[in-house]
């Protein structure tokens, strides 16, 4: 079997689930290009909880967890199917990690569906959802993205969904397509790391503006799952599209493979 490639997608804005932009076309392509999927395994910044969990079900409701936007968001219906078959996998692989299975709780959220609805608009590549657990370190989220290499060679894409720089506090409406200052350095950093020697980001908590780009991690650490998937496979990651929007986010995403 055809070994999969792996993504980390900069999801931005809710509304890039309705919207046709340079981003949402890279998604896309990138979705029209690889070998079609077994299943996707999605790690979503929006599904961070103090626990690792995979889900379990059959068929995973679409959430729509925001508020404040457009109608029109909350009617989007992302009907994939799951995979409790993968679901186990993952907790396999993980092991001694303890991972529970979750059969009803969650199911497909906007980190998730955003960007899929561009890259797989039939909804016809079950997706299990992996939770980003808010008690592990950054080293150790990386090490769990290294476990899950297995994947890649049983026809499974493996895809975290995220942002490098994400500091809603300091959203400029007005500012669509350009990027602060110091965005612009952080998301500079973390590129330079992730095509060079993609273990080395995780000495981006050193850098002098970690605390404006990364005010909370979990944005950012759905990226440290690629980073793992590209040191166990020993390649850099490529950058899919970069670039900020309203001053403080990130957009940037990269793919394995």
């Amino acid at each position: 079997m055809t070994t999969m490639p792996a993504a980390f997608l900069g999801h931005g804005s809710p509304m890039n689930a309705l919207q046709q932009n340079r981003y949402t076309r890279a998604w896309r392509a990138f979705g029209t290009s690889i070998p079609r999927p077994r299943a996707i395994l999605a790690i979503s910044a929006h599904w961070y909880i103090e626990a690792s969990a995979v889900t379990a079900m059959a068929r995973p409701r679409t959430i729509h967890d925001f508020f404040g936007f457009p109608d029109d968001l909350f009617t989007v219906d992302y009907p994939v199917a799951g995979d409790p078959g993968l679901a186990q996998e993952v907790a396999d692989l993980l092991s001694p990690t303890p991972v529970d299975l979750d059969a009803d709780s969650w199911g497909i959220d906007h980190g998730t569906w955003s960007v899929l609805v561009h890259a797989f608009p039939d909804a016809d590549v079950p997706v299990v959802q992996l939770s980003v657990d808010a008690t592990k370190s950054f080293e150790q989220h990386l090490e769990l993205g290294a476990k899950l290499a297995p994947l890649r060679e049983r026809g499974v894409l493996v895809v975290g969904s995220g942002n490098v720089v994400h500091n809603l506090r300091h959203i400029d409406w007005e500012a669509a397509d350009t990027g602060f200052e110091w965005a612009h350095r952080f998301d500079d950093s973390v590129r330079a790391a992730m095509v060079g020697s993609p273990a080395d980001v995780l000495g981006i908590q050193g850098h002098p503006d970690f605390r404006a780009a990364v005010p909370t991690p979990d944005h950012l650490l759905p990226l440290l799952y690629l980073a793992g998937l590209a040191s166990a496979a020993g390649q850099p990651t490529g950058v899919l599209v970069d670039g900020c929007t309203m001053g403080s986010l990130s957009m940037t995403s990269y793919t394995l493979g």
